[in-house]
């Protein structure tokens, strides 16, 4: 009687996008922190949503920006606001590629996982 012997396997992954440097660029984080920058308008109303440090938020942008050579967010200071934070257009296609990248990603990877899991219980 064959018994299927790896049907606890589940999987993992992890896919960012690196310089040519290999430097980190841009994965899921860093998609989170500026798509909720972006619907929430500040940065410190997406720190506290996400639960990150204002220090490690700014970092990222500015390493993201920096490694990128574009501004992805419209910053204003002050105001009645206390100041706001939006997508640029660049930041709103940079935010709409990953999305679409990262979708085929997990189809091609959940597909694949598939094929292993019926040959290593078939």
């Amino acid at each position: 009687m064959k018994t299927k012997i790896f049907k606890q396997i589940n999987f993992k992954h992890k896919v960012w996008l690196v310089t040519s440097e290999q430097k980190d660029l841009f994965g899921k984080g860093r998609w989170l922190l500026f798509k909720t920058i972006d619907e929430k308008g500040s940065l410190m109303a997406a720190i506290e949503e996400l639960g990150i440090s204002y220090r490690k938020a700014w970092n990222d942008i500015k390493h993201t920006e920096n490694n990128l050579g574009l501004c992805l967010l419209d910053k204003s200071r002050g105001g009645s606001n206390h100041g706001s934070m939006t997508l640029t257009q660049d930041g709103q296609k940079l935010i709409r590629a990953y999305e679409h990248f990262n979708r085929k990603v997990e189809r091609m990877i959940g597909a694949a996982y598939n094929e292993f899991y019926k040959e290593v219980n078939g």
